[in-house]
């Protein structure tokens, strides 16, 4: 027989995983599927067998959702970090300034006379951003150098960026990857501040190079090595790519959760589903895996905070 419908109880204030449970007895569009993504990612975090790789772009470091993402870091649920360069941008602006709330219709000509940046609706001052960045960069870049370093990965880079940051900041995903040795590659250095400053400093310093084959070389490593291997993919762009392009070689990861706003019909690779993933062997078809249309800064910490409470019962 098929299940039949039930309708959500709130009156006795649920706890966020039987909220989450209640969502999937509800039978009902979106919340049938944050409740199968639920059990996706609590099979991922439970297997401690299996290697995790979270995939992420940098918006979502300038909100509050990075603490969430440093909790998973900390706490010893992932095993590797794939990301864009914002992420270490904001990451290291937010360890030393603050961002502030902002609105989605504020004067943008304003905003940049007053020397103030938008991200969506949050409101970032020039100076908590660029100078800050500048600063600490250098610092770092020079500090490496005197150390006789001529060669960085990204993943070397993001680790020093990570000691650098103080380690009372508890929601700093990169100091949290520097203390539980979780490599952090950024397959595209170049496109934010953290990648500006290192061709800032290279302009004195020729002989500093980007060892990027290194960083793949770690990937390899962690996909031929893994036993099984899952994904927590938010969002999409080559973050995305780069954690499930690396998986084919395994032919496929054994368990995939996506988080997206995107569209599949404009054929993007941030739309595309995990069903699509099948296809080109990233996701194996015997995988557990599940795709949630949403909005990660909605939908993610409740997800995870779900997820965590069946973990710790």
């Amino acid at each position: 027989m098929p299940r039949r419908v039930e309708d959500i109880r709130i009156d006795d204030a649920p706890s966020l995983d039987t909220l989450i449970r209640r969502l999937d007895s509800a039978g009902g569009f979106s919340a049938k599927e944050v409740a199968e993504g639920v059990d996706v990612l609590t099979g991922i975090l439970r297997d401690r067998d299996m290697t995790v790789f979270l995939s992420f772009p940098a918006d979502i470091v300038a909100t509050g959702t990075r603490g969430v993402l440093a909790t998973l870091v900390r706490e010893g649920y992932v095993d590797a970090v794939i990301t864009t360069c914002g992420t270490l941008d904001h990451d290291l602006a937010r360890a030393f300034r603050p961002y502030y709330h902002g609105a989605w219709n504020l004067d943008d000509a304003a905003l940049h006379r007053r020397h103030l940046y938008r991200l969506g609706n949050l409101v970032i001052p020039e100076a908590n951003y660029g100078a800050i960045i500048e600063r600490k960069m250098q610092m770092i870049l020079k500090g490496l150098w005197k150390q006789g370093t001529r060669s960085l990965s990204t993943r070397a880079l993001s680790s020093a960026i990570g000691e650098a940051i103080p380690p009372t900041a508890h929601s700093s995903i990169l100091r949290a990857a520097f203390e539980r040795k979780v490599p952090v590659i950024v397959p595209g250095i170049t496109d934010g501040a953290v990648g500006s400053q290192v061709w800032l400093f290279w302009q004195d310093h020729k002989a500093l190079s980007l060892d990027l084959l290194s960083d793949e070389q770690t990937l390899s490593d962690l996909v031929f090595e893994a036993k099984r291997s899952g994904a927590i993919v938010l969002g999409g762009g080559i973050s995305k790519h780069h954690t499930i392009w690396w998986n084919q070689f395994r032919d496929g990861l054994d368990a995939a959760l996506y988080l997206t706003t995107a569209v599949e019909w404009d054929g993007s690779l941030s739309g595309a589903r995990t069903r699509e993933a099948i296809s080109w062997g990233k996701v194996k078809a015997t995988a557990r895996h599940t795709t949630v249309e949403g909005d990660v800064t909605v939908l993610f910490p409740w997800m995870v905070g779900a997820a965590l409470e069946r973990l710790r019962t």
